[in-house]
């Protein structure tokens, strides 16, 4: 019949290619499935040529503070976007070309759609397999209305966006989670006249109301933003006609941010013979990956809990570890960290707003419209919101639209991981004058909050330290 495999897997994105890495730590008797382009979605199409973008319409955003610099002449610099989107394309093939390079199984590698018949059962190209383990992680693609598929490349998603050499004067984007609210915010600094579409009040995934408040005020100078009913699309001569209840613009052209399917189709997970969501997904152990208790790990944004490329990375790379284990293992997730690279950044770290909302927390904040450091380089916008247990002041979690937010959010991850208190974050030296001075100003504020005060950010010491100090 067919030949046996210690495990397949199924797709080559950043989850595969992780499990792929500890699955040949064990066994060269595998397989790896990929049906479309190898190289991740992060490196073709999400992480890297989106950041390119936005560094760029950064780096010419940055002329508007030129003369309270004192530097004068900034109306003089203009967009090349051809060229932009040249820079864009050149880079990402660099960085896909280093994923196809981890990609590379030789004989392991199969072109082709792979389809289970089974628990250990899989058929790819017409032939099938039996493998002791499968790993599926087939990953996501951009949300799309097939009849919007007549209008060519007029609508666009992040697969097609960065192929364009140039994009039209006026583009409409339809979304606005942290990749709808990057692009449109990136687009229109470059100069492209951008207006946005939601279904409600809502940006980068912050449930945090004051946060969202400030972020969207901020998103408002920028580009125009239109709530209401979700938008139809209609042809309108070269351009785009977009609806959403009485508001009616005519774009050249429209981005489609509105979310991610997951690849399940001709899949066969129904073999499976467990239970399958309104998404075609099984109901998998997030720890350890395993479908139940069949020798099947899904790992990746298929899963859509944690649809972040770190996660997707640790998946990938547990679901490689259990594989190939006699007993699967269970392994602590990181503190949750999702970041927007907007301006100012809009971050995640450890527990929402909205998840605490029943629980007895302190709230601290700073407002970095005052904040000295933001002040002086001209970035003085935003706002950050830590929470803390009012009983204990360990930190919970944290949402913020801030300067180098990206920075704060990870120190505060790593705060959070560790299990540390908001005092144990005021022992931590802060330079002056950095940001973190923002974040030291948060956490003062908990810290007043708390049940215990203490009377000193430092920690008192005995005769007998301070002697070995001394």
């Amino acid at each position: 019949m067919s030949e046996t495999l210690d495990t397949i897997i199924i797709g080559a994105g950043s989850a595969g290619l992780a499990a792929l890495r500890e699955v040949r730590k064990h066994t060269d008797n595998y397989r790896i499935v990929n049906d479309g382009p190898w190289g991740t979605t992060c490196a073709r199409v999400g992480c890297m040529p989106s950041k390119l973008l936005i560094e760029a319409a950064n780096a010419f955003h940055e002329r508007t503070s030129f003369d309270t610099f004192g530097i004068r002449g900034a109306a003089q610099l203009s967009v090349d976007l051809p060229a932009v989107l040249e820079r864009v394309r050149e880079l990402r093939d660099v960085f896909v070309s280093g994923t196809i390079k981890d990609s590379d199984a030789g004989d392991h590698q199969i072109n082709g759609r792979a389809e289970l018949l089974g628990p250990t059962r899989v058929r790819v190209n017409g032939k099938e397999w039996n493998a002791r383990s499968i790993i599926v992680a087939t990953g996501t693609r951009p949300r799309f209305d097939d009849a919007w598929r007549s209008l060519g490349n007029r609508v666009l998603t992040t697969d097609t966006l960065f192929e364009q050499t140039t994009l039209g004067r006026r583009i409409a984007v339809l979304g606005l989670g942290p990749i709808g609210l990057e692009m449109a915010q990136a687009l229109a600094r470059l100069g492209i006249e951008v207006t946005a579409f939601a279904t409600k009040k809502s940006a980068a995934g912050l449930s945090d109301p004051d946060v969202l408040n400030t972020l969207w005020s901020l998103l408002e100078q920028e580009f125009a933003i239109h709530v209401g009913d979700s938008a139809t699309l209609n042809a309108h001569g070269d351009g785009v006609e977009v609806v959403s209840g009485d508001k009616r613009i005519v774009v050249d052209q429209v981005l489609v941010a509105t979310g991610r399917v997951p690849n399940v189709e001709g899949l066969g997970l129904a073999t499976l013979g467990v239970p399958l969501d309104d998404r075609g997904l099984p109901k998998m152990d997030p720890n350890t990956r395993q479908v139940g208790a069949l020798p099947v790990f899904i790992a990746g944004d298929l899963d859509p809990s944690r649809a972040l490329l770190h996660e997707a990375v640790d998946e990938g790379h547990i679901a490689g570890m259990n594989a190939m284990a006699d007993t699967p293992q269970d392994f602590r997730r990181r503190t949750l960290l999702a970041i927007g690279f907007c301006q100012p950044n809009a971050a995640i770290v450890g527990k929402s707003f909205k998840a605490l909302v029943d629980q007895d927390i302190v709230i601290g904040h700073i407002d970095f419209s005052k904040q000295g450091r933001a002040r002086v380089a001209q970035q003085n916008a935003g706002l950050l919101r830590l929470y803390a247990e009012r009983s204990s002041g360990k930190l919970l979690g944290a949402e913020m639209c801030a300067p180098a937010g990206e920075h704060l959010a990870h120190l505060l991850a790593l705060a959070i991981n560790n299990g540390l208190t908001v005092q144990k974050m005021l022992n931590m030296p802060i330079y002056h004058p950095v940001l973190e001075e923002g974040l030291r100003t948060a956490l003062r504020r908990a810290a007043a909050q708390l049940e215990a005060k203490a009377i000193s950010d430092l920690d008192k010491c005995d005769l007998r330290t301070r002697s070995v100090m001394d």
